[in-house]
């Protein structure tokens, strides 16, 4: 297959300068942990609050990965993406809840077990509702930002009112499974168990869609549908099915963040996902509308400044992703990594 051709000059033919400027956003991150380290002091606080924010970020970065998958293939806005948040924690939740004899018993493979399935379990339902969203809502919206915004916010409401009829009105407090309770000991800082397993899981998430869209035919063919959908399909590929495959993909990512978060918070509500959407929004802006590598910086960016702030000056955690999104955009308007299509 041939791609799309690149319209953009390639890293290789850039001016030092320019090489500079590309690479800056990969460095904000690791400046960040150092400015963090000199503001708080005490190291075993900040390899606390490290882990802490890198955690929160890599649950943010997967709900964000599919937002913005969604935005650079297929350019719609999808607010209902908050929705799938939400279903993915009460699917996966509720297994994990009738799988409580597996996660009341200090066995981590069982634990371990126990929440593979609620994951499978909740991606499996998010990623047939967005199916059905996509078919039934979203479909008759592509090309027009303002009506998508508006049938995607009503079928989030829609959805979170058929979580009420289901599972009730009540939050459901819940706690972890035994041995992902707890935090243990390192270099005097107390590191939570389930913390860690975020960024790892994360991390690995990272790892795989960068494979997937760099080293496999699919992940060519998206990437270069977000390029030139048009040249794609004149190759004789049929862009609607990677369009709804992205989507139901998509989805799927929102509800195993959810699951994610639903754990690392301990209660659920069936606003949880229109909440977390402010924040999944602020990401995938400052990343650059499109781009996988972008959210994941931003989401980073994100998770570390909040828990930093926090700790330092409480008063301005509220706004500090604000200022944040503030800083970004008056440096690169179109976000860290923006995705350019082909004209």
């Amino acid at each position: 297959m041939t791609a799309a051709p690149d319209h953009s000059p390639t890293f290789a033919n850039l001016s030092l300068g320019d090489r500079l400027s590309a690479s800056a956003p990969l460095l904000l991150v690791p400046v960040l942990v150092v400015l963090g380290f000199f503001a708080i002091g005490s190291t075993s606080s900040w390899l606390t609050l490290t882990v802490s924010g890198l955690a929160m970020g890599m649950m943010i970065f997967i709900m964000a990965s599919g937002l913005t998958l969604v935005f650079g293939l297929m350019d719609v806005i999808n607010f209902g993406h908050g929705a799938f948040i939400s279903v993915g924690a009460f699917v996966g939740i509720s297994v994990l809840l009738a799988l409580g004899s597996w996660t009341g018993v200090p066995s981590l493979a069982l634990n371990i077990a126990a929440v593979m399935l609620g994951v499978f379990a909740a991606m499996i339902v998010t990623g047939l509702l967005g199916w059905a969203f996509e078919r039934v809502i979203v479909r008759p919206v592509y090309g027009a930002h303002l009506k998508q915004i508006l049938v995607t916010v009503g079928g989030l409401i829609v959805i979170e009112q058929l979580i009420h009829v289901i599972w009730g009105p009540d939050e459901i407090f819940l706690t972890r499974p035994e041995t992902l309770k707890g935090a243990f000991t390192f270099a005097g800082a107390a590191i939570e168990k389930y913390r860690l397993l975020a960024v790892i899981i994360g991390l690995v998430l990272f790892v795989a869609m960068r494979i997937v869209f760099r080293r496999t035919k699919i992940g060519l063919i998206v990437r270069a549908g977000v390029e030139n959908g048009e040249m794609v399909e004149a190759l004789g590929y049929r862009l609607r099915l990677v369009f709804i495959g992205v989507f139901i993909a998509g989805s799927a990512l929102a509800g195993l963040g959810g699951v994610m978060w639903g754990l690392y918070q301990e209660v659920i509500t069936a606003g949880m996902g229109e909440e977390m959407m402010i924040l999944v929004f602020i990401v995938v802006i400052i990343g650059g509308l499109g781009s996988v590598e972008g959210a994941f910086i931003g989401a980073m960016l994100v998770g570390l400044l909040q828990n930093y702030i926090a700790f330092i000056e409480p008063k301005f955690a509220l706004v500090s992703n604000i200022a944040l999104m503030t800083a970004i955009l008056m440096w690169r308007p179109q976000g860290m990594m923006p995705v350019v299509k082909a004209k």
